[in-house]
């Protein structure tokens, strides 16, 4: 029983996704190679030194199936685990085999006489810490029906004695309150357990977040700070080369380049102290479309942002904004260009007012995103070759602080989706 220790508890109502049972489908494989040497062993010794009249073929034909299985499975689960996903019904399936072997072993030395019978509950813990509870279910019934089986065909003169028949009756009753102990309180136990692991592993990986964000902080802060004085002293160099060059269009272009550095200077001070503050305040659905067109024109002016239903807003929707998420949003713009081809100048907006939400979906006409690191997308900086990870991130961050929610797929017919699910307030 102490292997158990070393089989994993199921996830299953953790994730959208199945578990991956590979894991425990390998530890249930070792498990029987080891049972059938054991088998082997006991049968052996019962024969020669305990002179137990045993029959040795059906006893063989069953353990060399099992060991053909075992070693079948043991390929099988090799050759898919490059190309699928283990998941539970694959488990389940490897513990039903379990129970079906170990039964016939059983019948055919002496059924539920056996010593070993009470072995019929090791299938139904293996089950109880790996398996949702339907799959736990059918393998409890499964062993009991089994166990009721082999107590049903002893022979009668095994059981004819009063005595002996209410032993046997009292085996049976105990057999089926060890199983329903093992399934229900190990099962809550076992997922007690995995719920509290998730819970901290949840807590871990928040706090890594925001000690990343806090060093992206503090590195923004700094480099706020230093670049201040270039900038003023840039700015002197250009007025000066205004007036020397009153009429050259170079110097008119630092001129705006430079106003754009001064701004977002700017803004990031504004966010810092809203931020701080927790300034939140109400902003019209229809004028959030209106900023982010116009400051889209003015950062990407290469770029046309093609807005689907956007006229269907109702007047009076609104969402709480900070100075945050127009920057945020305009992240996810930046991305979808830098993902679209270089012929392609578009991207496609739409926007749908559903259960008091307001969902806008942002779609690229790239290759979308990576199914590997999809999930990861948002958590934690990644490197991308279409500049996804660090922008996302911090767009993630600002959202979240706002009830936003952001959530990244690929389009069915190609190219990316970033999705905003905003909920309205009263304005």
């Amino acid at each position: 029983m102490s292997a158990l220790n070393y089989i994993k508890p199921n996830t299953n109502g953790a994730k959208a996704l199945p578990p991956n049972q590979q894991n425990n489908t390998q530890l249930v494989i070792l498990l029987r190679f080891i049972s059938i040497a054991i088998q082997v062993l006991v049968i052996s010794l019962a024969v020669t030194v305990w002179q137990y009249q045993v029959e040795l073929t059906p006893l063989a034909v069953v353990i060399f199936a099992e060991l053909i299985f075992n070693i079948s499975s043991y390929y099988l689960l090799k050759h898919f685990n490059q190309r699928t996903t283990i998941g539970d019904w694959s488990l389940f399936g490897q513990i039903m085999a379990d129970v079906i072997f170990l039964s016939l072993l059983l019948y055919f030395s002496g059924g539920a006489s056996n010593a070993f019978v009470s072995l019929l509950l090791m299938p139904i813990a293996i089950a109880a810490v790996t398996l949702p509870k339907l799959l736990i279910t059918l393998v409890t019934l499964t062993a009991v029906i089994a166990y009721s089986l082999l107590l049903a065909m002893l022979p009668d003169h095994a059981s004819h004695h009063v005595d002996m028949s209410q032993h046997f009756t009292g085996m049976w009753i105990n057999f089926l309150f060890s199983a329903l102990v093992v399934s229900v309180v190990v099962a809550r136990m076992a997922f007690s357990l995995n719920k509290k692991e998730r819970i901290l592993a949840q807590i871990r990986e928040e706090q890594l977040r925001q000690e990343k964000l806090l060093t992206l902080g503090v590195a923004s802060v700094q480099v706020t700070h230093q670049i201040a004085t270039p900038i003023a002293s840039v700015q002197l160099l250009i007025d000066e080369l205004s007036e020397q060059q009153p009429n050259d269009p170079i110097v008119d272009e630092l001129q705006q380049q430079l106003k754009r550095c001064q701004q977002s200077l700017g803004q990031f001070r504004q966010l810092a102290t809203e931020v701080r503050q927790q300034k939140i305040s109400p902003l019209s659905c229809s004028n959030l479309v209106k900023q982010i067109t116009e400051h889209t024109t003015l950062n990407f002016p290469e770029l046309t942002l093609e807005w689907l239903n956007h006229s269907k807003l109702p007047e009076q929707a609104a969402i709480a904004s900070d100075s945050s998420l127009i920057p945020a949003i305009l992240n996810l713009i930046q991305n979808a260009q830098r993902a679209n081809p270089k012929s392609m100048t578009s991207i496609e907006i739409s926007s749908e007012i559903k259960n008091r939400h307001w969902h806008v979906a942002i779609r690229d006409f790239g290759v979308g995103f990576n199914l590997a690191s999809l999930a990861e997308l948002g958590e934690q900086p990644i490197v991308s070759e279409q500049g996804l990870g660090m922008a996302v991130m911090l767009s993630h961050v600002s959202l979240e602080r706002l009830g936003i929610k952001l959530s990244l797929s690929n389009h069915s017919e190609g190219g990316a989706i970033a999705e905003l699910i905003i909920p309205l307030i009263d304005n």
